[in-house]
């Protein structure tokens, strides 16, 4: 089991004791009420319910910005240690005072816990199961329930439970998960990253990936430190640098040339200016048509859906076939010989001591420094200092390269999903006549036909690619690199790549980065989601569990532990097809079931249909309803939200995203009485299959397909998403 596996596992914990929490107070609070004599006195009641979700909510108004400040492991601990805190004071309680101060504390460690763990796994999880394991969390917390739920309905039979005990339980486990969160769990390697602190981002990456090879997802770690910048789609053909040379189809000023995240990795690449366009090149040019197609009234489906659905159309098509493809040789188009001299030599230049590459945070962290992205190994002398050169066999498009002698290669520089990371030098003459220029960031995805590649199969403008040759079609996302600019070359002679991020990035979260299209697109949907995601989930739960009409407590405790058992299959198949089928085919796929759930419970409660019908329906209905809800609204929300932001922001933009959460279930449980008095069982019922409805339209136009994709790509996809459909509404 890998090293990311386990961190899931261990993170999840926090939901765990979360969903423990929500069963166990469900009813303890039946006890409670006797002893304190709470049945005159509703609003003390409900404060002790709602006391958790006040707390909840108060800290995660500031979770995200404190996440993004300080890490996401400190909160986590401090998660674990609000939990544990909170177990004792409700197991001590005396009075109903203290009871509520322990839920209010109890409310902080969710608040952090539900925020946090789905951030966290997105950041650390391996791009192929990131959507397994982050419904892990969703699995912990029915889990969690069910094992409640056994607990306080086995003490239920005794003479004279205690609810001291029910709740005070919740220590025990929250000691395990701080154990686990202070040494186990890695601090984010991305948050790492934004930190400047590459040799621990490095040592963390490599224990989750369990290998010692990473250099292509630290790079991408490091380019997703940049999103959105002047960002614009091209199309190229793309072989080994000795592949397409010199084959005659075009000038050379029209040949550019790629650069991998391993120094002596160089490819040829030729801009397709005519026919062959990409399904990715189709779906932009449909955004660029997006604003006469709305007011025409021919399409109300957001284009960034399209974007994202261009990718995956060809998936399996991809996958299928990259190993008879160049993109695994990306990263290993020298022999394996030279790689491992490569190596060596590299190893021992990036030891050296010299104190221009030194960091605030120790000599540990010169090596990862050295081996950012974009440093060439050769050296140069500049003042009579030995540095990197910025240019070297770069600028001069020298790079060893030399075509793969069989086997597997070496290493991958595939950063997930098809996609790869390269950068092309681009130059130009400035105002002053001097020729002037930067790198630029290139996401590349491989598009166009299976199979064969080698021969005339692709049409291009001044003759078709000689056979023999390996080549490949991409779409490609070109943008500027995070750290690669004119400015950070006057300032640092070791060239930008030598640059840690901490001294490139500003430091602190950048709130303007919020007002970003892509941000702001990204937020909309994440909103609306938690808002869909509240309706579905909290309102409906004492309703359709009180529609059973089983009045004994132990009873309705023992049904409610049988319907949460029999939704850890169902969450089970949903991590099974979450990188599969995908999120947004579980959402369109299971919000119909819903529909029909409610519409049948609308019914038995509008028609006579005999007492043991309507037990059996309204059961099987619940039941129904809640297996297919969190196979998709219930993990899924929390999954995008954690996907779809930047690394700079994405802290607090989950916790606007939490915050609306925790703001709609405290808004929900109130008005869900009233509701209940004004238009009666039916009428509810009738109003969530209306919000149902709803959510499937606001899925179908608005949420895209993210699996299998690297979260710096489609934080760049959302970015020049909503660029382009502003540009074209305007």
């Amino acid at each position: 089991m890998s090293g990311a596996v386990l961190v899931a596992i261990a993170a999840s914990i926090g939901n765990l004791l979360q969903g423990w929490d929500n069963a166990t107070i469900a009813g303890a609070v039946l006890y409670i009420k006797k002893e304190f004599s709470l049945e005159t006195q509703p609003l003390i009641e409900g404060l002790i319910v709602a006391m958790s979700l006040i707390g909840a909510t108060v800290i995660t108004t500031f979770s995200g910005a404190v996440a993004d400040a300080v890490g996401r492991r400190p909160l986590l601990i401090a998660s674990s240690v609000l939990y544990f805190v909170s177990g004792l004071v409700m197991l001590w309680a005396p009075n109903v005072y203290v009871l509520l101060l322990a839920r209010l504390i109890d409310g902080f460690g969710i608040g952090l816990a539900v925020t946090l763990v789905p951030l966290y796994i997105s950041e650390t999880a391996p791009t192929d199961i990131r959507g397994l394991l982050n419904t892990l969390p969703q699995f912990s917390g029915s889990g969690g329930m069910f094992l409640s739920y056994c607990m306080v309905f086995t003490m239920s039979l005794m003479p004279q439970p205690d609810w001291r005990i029910m709740l005070g339980v919740l220590s025990i486990p929250s000691l395990m998960y701080f154990a686990l969160t202070v040494f186990y769990l890695p601090e984010s390697p991305r948050w790492l990253v934004s930190k400047g602190r590459m040799a621990e981002a490095k040592r963390v990456l490599q224990g989750l990936r369990g290998r010692e090879d990473v250099s292509g997802e630290m790079a991408l770690l490091v380019e997703g430190l940049g999103v959105g910048k002047d960002t614009h789609f091209e199309e190229y053909i793309i072989g080994p640098d000795d592949e397409l040379a010199d084959d005659g189809l075009a000038p050379d000023e029209e040949k550019l040339k790629l650069y991998g995240a391993e120094e002596g990795v160089s490819w040829i690449a030729r801009p397709v200016r005519g026919g062959g366009q990409s399904a990715l090149g189709s779906a932009l040019g449909l955004m660029s048509r997006h604003g006469s197609m709305v007011s025409q009234g021919k399409s109300l489906v957001d284009p960034l859906v399209t974007l994202f659905g261009s990718v995956h159309e060809k998936m399996p098509e991809v996958m299928g076939s990259m190993r008879s493809t160049l993109f695994p040789n990306f990263g290993s188009m020298f022999s394996v010989a030279e790689q491992q001299q490569a190596k060596a030599d590299w190893d021992a230049e990036s030891h050296r001591d010299d104190e221009d590459y030194a960091s605030d945070h120790g000599a540990d962290d010169i090596e990862d420094s050295l081996n950012s992205p974009l440093i060439s190994r050769q050296a140069t002398s500049v003042e009579g200092k030995e540095i990197a050169a910025p240019h070297g066999s770069i600028m001069g498009g020298v790079g060893r390269s030399s075509s793969m002698q069989g086997g597997e290669a070496v290493s991958s520089m595939g950063i997930g999903g098809g996609w790869q990371l390269a950068w092309k030098w681009t130059e130009r003459e400035g105002a002053d006549g001097q020729k002037e220029g930067g790198f630029q960031r290139i996401y590349l995805h491989e598009e166009g036909v299976s199979g064969d590649r080698r021969g005339s199969i692709l049409s291009m403008p001044g003759g078709d690619i000689p056979p023999g040759g390996e080549y490949i079609q991409a779409a490609a996302l070109v943008s500027q690199p995070a750290l690669y600019s004119k400015d950070l070359i006057e300032q640092q002679l070791a060239g930008p790549a030598m640059v840690h991020p901490s001294e490139a990035v500003a430091k602190g979260t950048k709130w303007a980065e919020l007002f970003e299209p892509g941000v702001k697109h990204a937020l909309f949907v994440g909103i609306g989601l938690q808002i869909l995601q509240q309706i579905l989930e909290q309102a409906g739960v004492g309703v359709l569990l009180s529609n059973i009409g089983l009045s004994s407590s132990s009873a309705s405790i023992l049904i409610s532990a049988l319907t949460t058992l029999l939704m850890l299959p169902s969450i089970g198949i949903a991590m099974r097809l979450m990188d599969m089928s995908g999120r947004r085919f579980l959402l369109l796929s299971t919000i119909p079931v819903l529909i029909v759930a409610l519409a049948v419970l609308v019914l038995v409660n509008v028609l006579d249909v005999g007492t043991m019908v309507h037990a059996a329906l309204s059961t099987i209905s619940v039941i129904v309803y809640f297996c297919f809800f969190v196979m998709g609204f219930g993990p899924i929300p929390n999954i995008l939200c954690a996907e779809i932001f930047p690394t700079s922001v994405r802290g607090i933009c989950i916790a606007i995203c939490a915050l609306t959460f925790w703001i709609g279930d405290i808004i929900v449980t109130y008005t869900l009485p009233v509701m209940l008095n004004a238009i009666g069982l039916a009428g509810v019922f009738g109003i969530y299959a209306i919000v149902c409805v709803l959510a499937f339209v606001f899925v179908y136009m608005k949420v895209p397909e993210t699996k299998g994709m690297p979260l710096e790509v489609i934080t760049e996809f959302f970015s020049v998403g909503a660029k382009q459909g502003k540009e074209a509404t305007d």
